[in-house]
């Protein structure tokens, strides 16, 4: 191929320093990149995806091409599709952080889109995917941010590929964006109001020389290029086509009224470690884009991947705010879900502190107002900030709601105290911050550990399918296996575990919070006892949609529950319980009972619970009036009589759903169950949870 070598003529130019990254103007593209160091830089223009030589390079004239720290070059002719690279020349000092590489082929850190995938080269300089300029026109026809308040919202967690890529799906675009579309009317019968998504901005689909890596990264927890849809998601294979994609499947989840919530990476890169291929932030400012050691070889590694993203420089800050409003504004996304957030609290010596700027910067900035951001309060290297991070625009994944749930219903002895503070919305975490109930992101199960069946059908983890002998994942799960390791045929196990199953997604539905689903819990998706399926991009991860029809009766028992959750703010409350009777009640917004009636002694290790919720007093809206709710719970290994508390007699109460019994009697949509007996008691098995629901 002739590769062409040229200077932009600066009579031609534009101006436009900024934004970064490639900007399309009506005769050409404004090439804009940032690099201090650097004495050189080039763009790489290619004609053809798998072309491994640029069809021509031009060279940035520091001179008239560089405004203090800002490479910006204009190149007339060039438009949507173009492929390039960039590649820069400066000092190659590691004992500085500096890793430049003229030989190197750099992704733009502002790429709108990649094409392609790693190439092998003879020199052993690492080609990446090319980046592709992008034309941000769609037709959104009007779609806005739906704007669902946090507390009337039930998340689904998901992964783009694994929710259609099994045969199973019987979708025409298996694993794609195209594909969700597809789905979207399962997702409406389940009631769920977002979808939290795994990573989609880009990370490798191959190891960095090319190669089949030996483990695939499937969850796509290692990202590439910030502001870039992952192109393994998409249908075509068209460079940059996953951009109208993605902005489809958006679209199509907004007019069903479901929400797009982004699982994001801001807390390391594929790059990796000082033995990691420069690919893009190394080669144009390592020691601006990355936390280093004191001796500046070496990268700080909180995140437990190699290197640490320098979150708190101004310069990363400002390409992390920069990529989020390009996620809402021209993607139209409804909210982040920060991975590892802890480190978004490091300071660029990698010291935790108070009111970091990065984190008190995106709850205050005025473009993501309208979006929902979600913390993992916590990083590898110890940082564990539940309950303290950030202000009242944070929410955080309540790892201690997991851990506590998981360990009530496993039957752990002192364990009440913590469900009724779980079930009553944490305040212990939240209240005396300021912040509301809704602050609490609650979950059982995540991407991350045991699926819900496999939470009640494994005691041990079984990781050796990740090829690291098992030593992989957590080790500390809260689970139980009722007798037998994995599947069992005997009947009366698996009667307790669908039992067991419906206690937990009942306990996470009717607390105070927000409550997280993972996709396929509720239809019993099993991952083979595996509790770090991240390598696993086969039937271990994707969701076996025949499971829906065998696991029928578990759906709609979480249809229900959902749609209960959504229709009855006294599970949903704005503001914490207080345990103080509100104008005209004869009863607490919440009260606690032993299974007897009387009062609860919070020292003992018994288990049995009783919760009486009242009502919140709506004022003038009729329409939008909660039931009084009688919560019977008892994770005990016997069975007990449950006897109803003397306050709630004058009421008159009807079985909503109760967990020990046999479909379709174990949920009542319509709250026409069988009314509470007239003595008041409730024959209450071992492991199950009964509701009763107040007639109006």
């Amino acid at each position: 191929m002739l590769m062409h070598m040229r200077k932009s003529n600066p009579e031609s130019q534009f101006t436009h320093l900024l934004p970064y990254g490639a900007v399309i103007h009506d005769q050409g593209v404004q090439f804009v990149v940032f690099s201090r160091h650097a004495t050189e830089m080039r763009l790489l223009l290619y004609d053809e995806v798998n072309d491994r030589e640029p069809a021509e390079i031009i060279n940035f004239d520091p001179q008239t091409n560089r405004w203090g720290d800002i490479w910006s070059i204009f190149v007339p002719g060039t438009g949507t599709g173009q492929l390039y690279h960039f590649q820069a020349s400066g000092p190659h000092d590691p004992y500085k952080g500096l890793m430049f590489h003229h030989n190197a082929r750099l992704i733009d850190p502002y790429a709108k889109a990649l094409a392609g995938t790693f190439q092998p080269a003879p020199d052993g300089i690492i080609r990446p995917p090319k980046c592709v300029v992008v034309d941000d026109h769609f037709d959104w026809a009007g779609d806005r941010h739906l704007r669902t308040e946090l507390s009337e919202t039930v998340i689904y967690e998901m992964h783009v590929r694994g929710f259609t890529q099994h045969e199973s799906s019987r979708v025409e675009d298996p694993g794609t964006y195209l594909g969700v579309i597809e789905k979207i009317p399962y997702l409406q019968s389940l009631g769920v109001t977002a979808v939290e998504l795994m990573p989609v901005h880009e990370f490798p689909i191959l190891a960095s020389d090319g190669s089949q890596p030996k483990r695939t990264n499937y969850w796509g927890y290692d990202p590439l290029a910030f502001f870039s849809p992952h192109r393994g998601y998409a249908s075509s294979q068209s460079p940059g086509a996953q951009v109208g994609e993605f902005k489809q499947m958006v679209k199509a989840l907004h007019e069903a009224g479901i929400e797009v919530i982004l699982d994001v990476v801001f807390n390391h890169t594929c790059e990796g470690n000082e033995r990691g291929p420069i690919l893009s932030f190394k080669g144009l400012e390592n020691p601006v884009y990355y936390m280093l050691e004191n001796d500046k070889r070496y990268y700080k590694n909180y995140s437990g991947c190699g290197n640490t993203v320098n979150g708190n420089h101004p310069i990363v800050r400002e390409m992390i705010f920069h990529c989020l409003r390009h996620w809402v504004h021209n993607y139209h996304v409804d909210g982040f879900r920060f991975d590892l957030a802890s480190i978004l609290s490091r300071d660029r010596s990698g010291n935790l502190v108070p009111n970091p700027p990065l984190v008190e910067a995106i709850g205050e900035d005025p473009l993501l107002a309208d979006t929902k951001i979600i913390a993992e309060a916590w990083d590898a290297a110890g940082a564990y900030q539940v309950g303290s991070f950030g202000d009242d625009r944070w929410a955080e994944w309540n790892g201690r709601y997991r851990d506590d749930m998981r360990s009530y219903w496993r039957g752990d002895a002192g364990t009440r105290g913590p469900l009724a503070t779980r079930l009553a919305g944490s305040a212990d975490l939240y209240q005396s911050g300021g912040r509301p109930p809704c602050s609490s992101i609650n979950f059982i199960t995540s991407h991350d550990g045991f699926t819900l069946n496999d939470l009640v059908s494994y005691r041990e983890k079984h990781n050796l399918a990740n090829g690291e002998d098992n030593r992989d994942g957590d080790n500390n799960n809260f689970s139980e296996n009722f007798g037998v390791e994995g599947p069992t045929n005997r009947p009366e196990i698996e009667q307790l575990r669908l039992r067991q199953i419906k206690n937990l997604i009942a306990t996470l539905m009717l607390s105070q919070g927000v409550p997280m689903l993972v996709a396929g819990d509720e239809f019993r998706r099993t991952q083979n006892g595996n509790n770090n399926a991240y390598c696993q991009d086969n039937e271990i991860s994707w969701l076996n949609w025949d499971q829906v029809e065998e696991n029928s009766e578990l759906v709609r028992f979480c249809r229900n529950l959902i749609e209960f959750r959504i229709n009855q703010p006294t599970v949903r409350r704005q503001h914490f319980l207080t345990g103080v009777p509100e104008k005209d009640k004869t009863w607490a917004d919440v009260n606690w009972f032993s299974p007897v009636g009387t009062a609860v002694d919070w020292h003992s290790d018994e288990l049995p619970i009783i919760c009486l919720l009242s009502a919140p007093d709506n004022g003038e809206d009729p329409q939008n009036l909660g039931r009084d709710v009688l919560i019977m719970i008892n994770s005990n290994g016997e069975d007990i009589h449950f006897m109803i508390p003397t306050i709630a007699k004058s009421k008159i109460w009807r079985l909503f759903f109760d967990t020990s019994q046999q479909h379709p009697n174990d949920v009542y949509p319509e709250f026409d169950g069988p009314q509470l007996p007239v003595n008041g008691v409730h024959l209450l098995p071992h492991k199950s949870l009964a509701v009763y629901i107040a007639e109006n």
